[in-house]
């Protein structure tokens, strides 16, 4: 992680980032919070299920489904903030010798990566939620569709893409990617 300079002002973007860049962070770090507030919400109605099996005889109906469909959501709302800050994982052993440029363009193409893979995973997490709709399925306790809960990672999936691709022109756009007339 990269410490901020004490005593700097800080715009709460990372460099690099226009308007569009933090809009983007805008609206990826609101839904985190809001996945992270699901997950709270989780631990508080898992605590009360277990609690109530064992000294009432009397869980929270439900419960591991609504665990399942509701913690999908919540995942999928914190990769896109995760990217744009640059929280995500990278083993850098393979990267330390490498110039910043090739460094830079490494990232590119990973974000490249993320975003698509963010893309495919939105797609295909539509088709299916479309396709369980149509059948009509439901959860097995609660009787939920299982439809809406899939629809639900849409969003997180969607900003996943756009922050993945977002970043693609962030790292070429560094002034270790873009050649100018000096001797680098």
């Amino acid at each position: 992680m990269q410490e901020p300079i004490p005593g700097a002002a800080t715009s709460g973007a990372p460099p690099g980032f226009g308007p569009t860049g933090r809009l983007l962070l805008a609206l990826s770090k609101a839904l985190s919070m809001v996945g992270g507030l699901v997950f709270v919400a989780l631990v508080v109605m898992s605590i009360v299920s277990i609690v109530g099996r064992k000294l009432a005889s009397a869980p929270v109906p439900g419960d591991v489904e609504m665990l399942q469909m509701c913690a999908a959501f919540a995942t999928a709302c914190f990769f896109a903030y995760c990217h744009l800050v640059g929280g995500d994982v990278k083993v850098d052993f393979f990267t330390a010798r490498c110039s910043d440029r090739a460094r830079a363009w490494m990232d590119a193409a990973g974000s490249l990566l993320f975003g698509l893979v963010g893309a495919v995973l939105a797609w295909r997490s539509a088709v299916g939620a479309l396709d369980m709709r149509e059948s009509g399925e439901t959860s097995v306790i609660l009787g939920w569709p299982v439809w809406l809960a899939q629809m639900l990672m849409l969003p997180g999936l969607v900003l996943m893409a756009m922050a993945g691709l977002y970043m693609v022109g962030v790292h070429l756009r560094s002034p270790d990617t873009v050649m100018t007339g000096a001797v680098r």
